[in-house]
Protein backbone atom coordinates (compact mmCIF):
# COMPACT_ATOMS: atom_id res chain seq x y z
CA UNK A 1 0.00 0.00 0.00
CA UNK A 2 0.99 3.81 -0.73
CA UNK A 3 0.18 6.56 0.63
CA UNK A 4 -0.55 9.98 -1.13
CA UNK A 5 -2.15 13.33 -0.41
CA UNK A 6 -4.23 15.30 -2.28
CA UNK A 7 -5.19 18.98 -2.29
CA UNK A 8 -9.03 20.21 -3.07
CA UNK A 9 -10.39 23.94 -1.95
CA UNK A 10 -13.07 23.21 0.06
CA UNK A 11 -14.81 26.77 0.17
CA UNK A 12 -14.86 27.26 -3.93
CA UNK A 13 -14.36 23.46 -5.19
CA UNK A 14 -14.51 20.44 -2.81
CA UNK A 15 -13.84 18.80 0.87
CA UNK A 16 -13.61 16.05 2.97
CA UNK A 17 -17.17 16.87 4.09
CA UNK A 18 -18.49 16.74 0.33
CA UNK A 19 -16.43 13.43 0.33
CA UNK A 20 -18.33 12.19 3.08
CA UNK A 21 -21.48 12.98 1.52
CA UNK A 22 -21.17 11.95 -1.43
CA UNK A 23 -19.95 8.84 -0.44
CA UNK A 24 -17.26 8.37 -3.33
CA UNK A 25 -15.96 10.89 -5.91
CA UNK A 26 -13.75 10.96 -8.85
CA UNK A 27 -10.23 12.21 -8.24
CA UNK A 28 -9.87 14.86 -11.56
CA UNK A 29 -9.02 18.29 -12.56
CA UNK A 30 -5.19 17.62 -12.59
CA UNK A 31 -3.10 18.81 -15.25
CA UNK A 32 0.47 19.43 -13.54
CA UNK A 33 2.49 16.49 -15.46
CA UNK A 34 4.62 15.83 -12.21
CA UNK A 35 0.92 15.35 -10.54
CA UNK A 36 -0.04 13.12 -13.03
CA UNK A 37 3.02 11.05 -13.29
CA UNK A 38 1.86 10.67 -9.29
CA UNK A 39 -1.50 9.85 -10.35
CA UNK A 40 -0.70 7.05 -12.72
CA UNK A 41 1.57 5.11 -9.62
CA UNK A 42 -1.57 5.44 -7.59
CA UNK A 43 -3.54 2.04 -6.97
CA UNK A 44 -6.57 0.29 -5.86
CA UNK A 45 -6.21 0.20 -1.90
CA UNK A 46 -4.13 2.88 -1.41
CA UNK A 47 -4.76 5.08 1.58
CA UNK A 48 -4.61 9.59 0.85
CA UNK A 49 -5.54 12.75 2.91
CA UNK A 50 -7.75 14.81 1.81
CA UNK A 51 -5.42 18.57 2.19
CA UNK A 52 -7.61 21.32 2.24
CA UNK A 53 -6.22 24.78 0.37
CA UNK A 54 -7.19 28.12 0.58
CA UNK A 55 -8.13 29.73 4.61
CA UNK A 56 -7.99 25.92 6.48
CA UNK A 57 -4.57 24.92 5.21
CA UNK A 58 -4.71 21.73 6.85
CA UNK A 59 -4.80 17.78 6.48
CA UNK A 60 -9.04 17.31 7.13
CA UNK A 61 -9.35 13.43 6.34
CA UNK A 62 -8.26 10.20 5.06
CA UNK A 63 -9.60 8.44 1.64
CA UNK A 64 -9.13 4.83 0.12
CA UNK A 65 -8.01 4.88 -3.14
CA UNK A 66 -10.95 2.41 -4.77
CA UNK A 67 -9.96 2.42 -8.31
CA UNK A 68 -6.65 1.68 -10.38
CA UNK A 69 -6.24 5.08 -12.47
CA UNK A 70 -7.63 5.26 -15.48
CA UNK A 71 -8.29 7.96 -19.01
CA UNK A 72 -10.56 10.95 -17.82
CA UNK A 73 -14.10 10.00 -19.29
CA UNK A 74 -14.43 13.84 -19.61
CA UNK A 75 -11.66 15.00 -21.02
CA UNK A 76 -10.33 14.56 -24.76
CA UNK A 77 -6.79 14.00 -23.94
CA UNK A 78 -5.32 10.64 -22.98
CA UNK A 79 -3.03 12.31 -20.97
CA UNK A 80 -5.38 13.35 -18.26
CA UNK A 81 -5.82 10.18 -15.74
CA UNK A 82 -8.25 10.16 -12.62
CA UNK A 83 -9.03 7.94 -10.00
CA UNK A 84 -11.84 6.99 -7.65
CA UNK A 85 -11.98 7.81 -3.86
CA UNK A 86 -14.12 6.83 -1.18
CA UNK A 87 -14.27 8.55 2.55
CA UNK A 88 -12.14 6.79 5.31
CA UNK A 89 -12.28 9.37 8.31
CA UNK A 90 -11.83 12.40 9.32
CA UNK A 91 -9.07 13.76 11.12
CA UNK A 92 -10.20 14.22 14.85
CA UNK A 93 -7.09 17.07 14.83
CA UNK A 94 -6.67 18.54 11.64
CA UNK A 95 -3.30 18.93 11.10
CA UNK A 96 -2.16 22.54 9.95
CA UNK A 97 0.60 23.66 6.96
CA UNK A 98 2.42 25.26 10.31
CA UNK A 99 2.21 22.32 12.29
CA UNK A 100 3.26 20.61 9.28
CA UNK A 101 6.21 23.40 8.40
CA UNK A 102 7.48 24.03 11.87
CA UNK A 103 8.25 20.20 12.61
CA UNK A 104 11.70 19.08 11.11
CA UNK A 105 10.73 15.88 10.82
CA UNK A 106 8.37 16.90 7.49
CA UNK A 107 11.70 19.12 6.43
CA UNK A 108 11.45 16.66 3.45
CA UNK A 109 8.02 16.21 2.59
CA UNK A 110 6.30 17.23 -0.66
CA UNK A 111 3.83 19.18 1.02
CA UNK A 112 6.69 21.67 2.45
CA UNK A 113 9.17 21.38 -0.54
CA UNK A 114 6.95 21.27 -3.79
CA UNK A 115 4.11 23.79 -2.01
CA UNK A 116 1.62 24.20 -5.88
CA UNK A 117 2.18 20.12 -6.41
CA UNK A 118 -1.80 18.92 -6.33
CA UNK A 119 -1.20 15.33 -5.68
CA UNK A 120 1.66 13.58 -3.91
CA UNK A 121 3.81 11.41 -2.11
CA UNK A 122 3.15 9.97 1.73
CA UNK A 123 6.13 8.08 2.86
CA UNK A 124 4.79 5.24 5.88
CA UNK A 125 6.54 7.23 8.13
CA UNK A 126 4.96 10.71 7.29
CA UNK A 127 1.58 9.12 7.17
CA UNK A 128 2.42 7.49 10.71
CA UNK A 129 3.50 10.82 12.30
CA UNK A 130 0.93 13.00 10.97
CA UNK A 131 -1.70 9.94 12.80
CA UNK A 132 -0.32 10.76 15.75
CA UNK A 133 -0.06 14.55 15.81
CA UNK A 134 -4.00 14.51 14.67
CA UNK A 135 -4.82 12.51 18.24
Amino acid sequence: MNYWLLKCEPDHDYSYADLEKDGKTVWDGVSNNWALKFIREVKKGDKAFIYHTGKQRCVAGIANVVSDPYPDPNENNEKLAVFDITPDKPLTNPITLSQIKEDGRFDEFHLVKFSRLSVMPVTKEQWELIIVLSK
